[in-house]
């Protein structure tokens, strides 16, 4: 059963991040339908973790199935990545929504 956890944890995880990293270039290319739909989805997983105390609620499923408690133990990431996962995610989502209202400003 936590393998299945780790599993969708990290698939969750990586479609996430891909949504991260693909918001800048949404706005460089003037997609701000897409850009828009990016952020409402990131904004969804940040009011996921705000009304679980900052943690995914998979963590305290996975919880349930080990003592293990490293910064990875309920999703397939290097042990660095998931300990600052938050802040890494965090300020990159912060930079492209940055680049995406410049662009949208921009456009004229």
């Amino acid at each position: 059963m936590l393998t299945s956890i780790k599993l969708l944890h990290t698939v969750i995880w990586a479609i996430l991040a891909a949504s991260v990293l693909t918001l800048p270039v949404a706005g460089i290319l003037h997609r701000f339908g897409w850009a828009a739909a990016l952020s409402a989805l990131i904004l969804a997983e940040c009011t996921v973790l705000a009304a679980n105390r900052a943690r995914c609620p998979l963590t305290d499923v996975a919880a349930r199935y080990t003592d293990d408690r490293a910064d990875n133990f309920d999703i397939y990431l290097p042990r660095w990545l998931a300990r600052h996962n938050k802040s890494i995610f965090g300020t990159l989502f912060v930079a492209g929504e940055a680049v995406v209202i410049w662009m949208w400003l921009e456009r004229g």
